[in-house]
């Protein structure tokens, strides 16, 4: 039976999630393609949306893919070292993670806004191992309905702290340390200065969503409590998806890479809280 198609009445913050949603459908329909996510390739195909308005450039959608892609290895390497956690990815949008990444054994808990949540019902199914929070982030409540039970945890903010002002950063990187203690966090961040460029990108002028946190110094963070570890600062230019990229793409990243503020303009922070 064929996917209904889904009328998109989303605005703002909500409205973003469409952007990895499009930049991955794309990047997995590529010949040779750097990313595999046909599940975003059937919801794109399914979703009421004008995605051109969004002007979206290949170099986005390369970059998502990358990030992407490095998300799903940091959950495999955990839950191939923890087969019975817990995952949390906060701000899912339509996501498909819990289908990339085998969790036979873990629970988990994808969350995001009510009505973006009501929009992944119609593509997504909750089973015994994976379930569906409608709550916003910055809300306390959501903790409660996560059963951890003392097992470990692993938390996933992708395409999400950037959107938030710091201190909604930082009080959800201690309501992560007090509910789950010893859990790992990984997100991705962006400078300071990339939030102020980042203002004036097409896409999101698009959709009035606003950009309002960057961090220059990753280990900012750890002054927050005590306990909280950086574990790794990866950047874009590690990664092995660029080996595929056609030799433009490969010698810009290159380039790019011999800079620290290109470096460090979006990057992937992994810490243990």
């Amino acid at each position: 039976m064929a996917t209904p198609r889904a009328k998109v009445a989303l605005t703002g913050v909500q409205e973003t999630l469409l952007i990895p949603l499009y930049a991955k459908a794309m990047g997995s329909s590529w010949p040779n393609p750097i990313f595999a996510d046909p599940k975003a390739e059937e919801i794109l195909q399914s979703v009421e949306y004008d995605f051109s308005q969004l002007s979206i450039a290949r170099k986005v959608v390369i970059t998502m893919c990358i990030r992407a892609a490095r998300f799903d290895t940091y959950a495999r390497e955990f839950l191939a070292s923890q087969p019975q956690a817990v995952v949390l990815h906060l701000g899912c949008g339509l996501d498909s993670r819990c289908l990339r990444v085998p969790h036979d054994d873990a629970q988990w808990y994808d969350l995001d806004l009510p009505e973006v949540i009501a929009l992944r019902r119609i593509f997504y199914e909750e089973t015994p191992t994976y379930h569906m929070i409608a709550c916003s982030v910055t809300d306390p409540g959501w903790v409660d309905a996560v059963a951890a039970s003392g097992r470990p945890v692993f938390a996933i903010a992708e395409g999400l702290l950037m959107y938030l002002k710091e201190a909604e950063v930082k009080a959800l990187v201690l309501k992560l340390r007090k509910a789950f203690p010893g859990c790992h966090l990984a997100c991705d961040v962006y400078s300071t200065l990339t939030v102020r460029q980042a203002r004036r990108i097409t896409p999101l002028q698009r959709t009035g969503a606003v950009v309002q946190w960057g961090i220059d110094d990753a280990r900012t963070i750890e002054t927050w409590a005590p306990g909280i570890r950086l574990r790794e600062e990866w950047y874009f230019t590690q990664a092995e998806e660029i080996a595929r990229l056609n030799p433009a793409y490969r010698l810009g990243i290159r380039i790019a890479g011999l800079f620290p503020a290109a470096r460090k303009a979006e990057r992937i922070l992994y810490f243990t809280l």
